[in-house]
């Protein structure tokens, strides 16, 4: 019997008895050793001014509907709202990546990338209210619904891009996670079935320190969540994700390497999450004050503004009318959220199963007849 040497892997032909291939090179799957940045490198300069000021204007807005929305919450308008204050550079450079056919899976906190893919406000925290599944049609808005179990999301994405492929159609699928979602097993699965079926997807991790209350350096041991990609076979990246621009460009190449035929790719963004996990949660009570005031010197908005003002690119006209769009927007979410909706119980069972099972037609009669009892008795 022959003892292989793993210490020296290249040196064993066919590494393993019975192999019938050489070991996969892992060097050209390595993630950068620091996160890649391009705001504050020559780099920056060579970027399109357009796509720039898109970017800001896409900021502004989305920072005024963070606001907005935590209003809301506070206001009781809406159950529950995970801010993604701070992390909107992730969310609005997920949004521009896509083109119209590609699929969108984002996690509960991803409703701002729901919005900038054009998805109403009132449609996209509809969950979040309280009122219903989801608000808007996954199929028309490519976008599927919002996803509060942790990386169950990731699976499904991968296999409708794998569905897609088989189908011939050019579309990708971008899964949306936190650094939480990668510690459960869904988040294993997707990753290893994407990389054995070469599936087209993406899968960016908003990595803000936190899974709720509990640290990243509680939760793995690896040197970055993106290594995390050598394992399955598909190339890592790391990139500052408070870096609007490095973000676009990050997931730009991925989604359009995916698209060519590439394969799958992880992306970690190191970000953070400026307000708490949501309203009902006290993060003073797992992290300093000094903490969070630390990272709001590297907020993405005041880090592109600084760059756009340096070159240029921003006037007091474009400040204004980013401010007058995302003021419009709060106004148009106060006014839509101060109408009470009209919900009809019953579109809980719509949906579910695309026939009904037995205990949902049972669950539907009962319900109907409990509302029909309710309403014979505010009539008497």
């Amino acid at each position: 019997m022959t003892v292989l040497d793993h210490r020296q892997p290249d040196t064993v032909p066919g590494w393993l008895p019975g192999a019938t291939g050489p070991r996969t090179d892992p060097a050209p799957l390595l993630p950068e050793t620091s996160p890649l940045r391009i705001l504050g490198t020559e780099a920056a300069g060579k970027t399109d001014p357009a796509l720039l000021r898109e970017l800001y204007r896409r900021l502004v807005v989305g920072r005024r509907y963070n606001q907005q929305a935590t209003t809301l919450t506070k206001q009781g308008r809406l159950a529950v709202y995970p801010a993604s204050t701070g992390q909107e550079a992730c969310q609005v450079a997920a949004a521009l990546a896509l083109r119209p056919q590609d699929w969108l899976f984002p996690s509960y906190r991803d409703t701002l990338a729901v919005v900038s893919r054009g998805v109403d406000p009132l449609e996209a925290l509809t969950l979040l209210r309280g009122n219903a599944h989801t608000g808007y049609d996954p199929v028309a808005t490519r976008t599927a619904p919002l996803c509060t179990p942790l990386a169950t999301q990731a699976p499904h994405a991968v296999g409708l891009a794998h569905a897609a492929r088989l189908r011939g159609e050019p579309v990708v699928a971008l899964a949306m996670l936190g650094d939480g979602g990668t510690s459960e097993g869904d988040f294993h699965e997707a990753l290893n079935f994407a990389a054995v079926l070469h599936a087209p997807v993406v899968f960016l991790v908003q990595n803000n320190g936190y899974a709720i209350s509990v640290p990243l350096t509680q939760q793995s041991a690896a040197p970055s969540l993106a290594h995390k990609a050598v394992g399955y076979g598909m190339p890592g990246r790391l990139v500052d994700g408070n870096d609007a621009v490095a973000m676009h460009a990050v997931l730009s190449e991925a989604v359009e390497r995916a698209r060519s035929g590439g394969g799958p790719t992880l992306i970690e963004a190191l970000t953070y999450r400026v307000e708490a996990h949501t309203n009902a949660d006290d993060a003073t009570r797992y992290r300093k004050a000094d903490e969070v005031t630390a990272w709001l010197d590297h907020d993405p908005i005041v880090l592109l503004d600084r760059h756009l003002r340096a070159a240029g690119l921003l006037d007091d006209e474009l400040a204004r009318s980013a401010s007058d769009e995302a003021e419009a927007l709060a106004a148009r979410m106060r006014a839509e959220f101060h109408a009470e909706p009209e919900l009809d119980p019953q579109s809980l069972f719509a949906h579910v199963y695309a026939e009904p099972t037995s205990q949902l037609r049972e669950q539907s009669a009962q319900l109907a007849a409990e509302l029909a009892a309710e309403q014979e008795a505010d009539q008497r």
